[in-house]
């Protein structure tokens, strides 16, 4: 089992932003202090993988995981949303035991 499921639309979406970013070799997942719940996810290009990250590969596109973070990531799914009131990557995880009210930042 993998630590993170990625999705078919976050992989195409994945491959899209990596297209625009030539030295990019994959995008980092992990969390940070933020919101009124604590804790808010992060995403940046990769393009000098650490060693000490987790690399998940699939559908052809590779996400790595902060090591730090990886207790609080473990089996959540990461989905790419196009919608009329949220574009983003979208995050369910098992581990959360709650969001904040706008659903910026959650708690486990």
């Amino acid at each position: 089992m993998s630590v993170i499921q990625i999705t078919d639309r976050a992989a195409d979406h994945i491959r899209a932003l990596l297209a625009k970013n030539e030295n990019a070799v994959g995008l980092k997942l992990g969390t940070s202090t933020h919101g009124c719940s604590g804790m808010g996810y992060t995403v940046d290009y990769v393009e000098e993988p650490s060693a000490d990250d987790e690399v998940v590969e699939d559908k052809g596109v590779k996400v790595f995981v902060d090591r730090k973070s990886l207790l609080f990531l473990l089996g959540t799914e990461m989905d790419w949303e196009d919608s009329l009131f949220s574009t983003g990557f979208k995050f369910t995880n098992p581990n959360e035991k709650g969001r904040c009210g706008c659903g910026e930042s959650f708690h486990v």
